[in-house]
């Protein structure tokens, strides 16, 4: 790891390298174990640079933002972690656009909106992720969704920068193109509506009530487990499988939202494992009905 680090710095500023970094506090559901190697790059050439190592040394990387809808292995991950959720964090706003970089928090982005009387991105206040990772699966809570405003995205496919009009992006439920492509989103233009500030904020915080009054926020999490599966609501069949509160060492179906599987402050991510395929199971044989993982499994 040493000389592929070395090999790193010739394009990396060292103080940017770590070796056997643990990765567990930067994620939603804080676990998982250390990265081989761990960067916060604060230039696009550092990204490409990481990639063009991993790639020349046949070893993996990874991009990481919020940490929020991963689970990360407790042995770690091999290879390069690509950490922007401290250097491309910025959002600056022009009239109606908000242009965001894939590390920014999407609740901050969110209350940029607000503070510049901008309405359609209300929903986003409540999801725990980051603007690159919520568009790459299209995030969406309370009948909005990402797709649904972002109106262009520049992203590295190849190890060139290249742009993706709203056109090309092929939103759906949980998917977008960029499910389909290697490619490193790195900013995105939000287009929103002119509104007034006040309804705005009374909006946000009316969100901000019914999710801390449902969803289990005093505890770690990665959000929602599952897809929702066609005709049905994946916490209401978990449920009604009786599985609420059922534990598994450390992880547990929460008891606010049995969508929603908490650390209770020593799970593993084997023990996470075990309780998904338990409720896949549980709700299959009940129900007839397949839950779908939303969670990403890692390392």
């Amino acid at each position: 790891m040493d000389k592929i680090a070395e090999k790193l710095s010739s394009g990396i500023p060292k103080e940017y390298i770590k070796l056997k970094h643990h990765i567990a506090p930067y994620t939603t559901f804080e676990i998982g174990g250390p990265a081989d190697i761990f960067i916060t790059p604060s230039e696009v050439d550092q990204i490409i640079w990481a990639v063009t190592i991993s790639k020349e040394l046949q070893i993996p990387y990874y991009i990481l933002g919020k940490g929020s809808n991963i689970l990360i292995d407790d042995k770690g991950l091999r290879g390069i972690v690509i950490y922007l959720g401290e250097n491309f964090s910025k959002s600056t706003v022009l009239d109606n656009k908000i242009k965001a970089q894939s590390g920014a928090s999407l609740e901050e982005v969110s209350k940029l909106a607000m503070e510049k009387s901008l309405t359609g991105l209300e929903f986003a206040v409540g999801i725990p992720g980051s603007v690159g990772g919520g568009i790459f699966m299209n995030a969406g809570a309370y009948e909005g969704q990402l797709g649904d405003v972002v109106d262009e995205v520049t992203g590295i496919l190849e190890h060139e920068v290249v742009t993706y009009t709203k056109d090309d992006l092929e939103f759906g439920y949980r998917s977008s193109t960029f499910q389909k492509e290697g490619v490193i989103i790195l900013e995105a233009t939000l287009r929103l509506e002119k509104g007034n500030k006040e309804k705005v904020k009374s909006y946000i915080e009316d969100l901000t009530t019914k999710r801390e009054t449902k969803q289990p926020l005093e505890l770690p999490s990665a959000g929602s487990v599952f897809k929702r599966p066609q005709g049905y609501y994946a916490g209401k069949l978990i449920q009604d499988s009786g599985l609420k509160g059922f534990s598994i060492g450390g992880a547990q179906v929460s008891e606010k939202h049995c969508g929603f599987i908490v650390n209770k402050g020593n799970a593993t991510s084997q023990d996470v494992k075990n309780l998904v395929a338990h409720i896949q199971k549980t709700v299959k044989e009940k129900f007839g009905v397949e839950l779908k993982r939303e969670l990403k499994y890692l390392g």
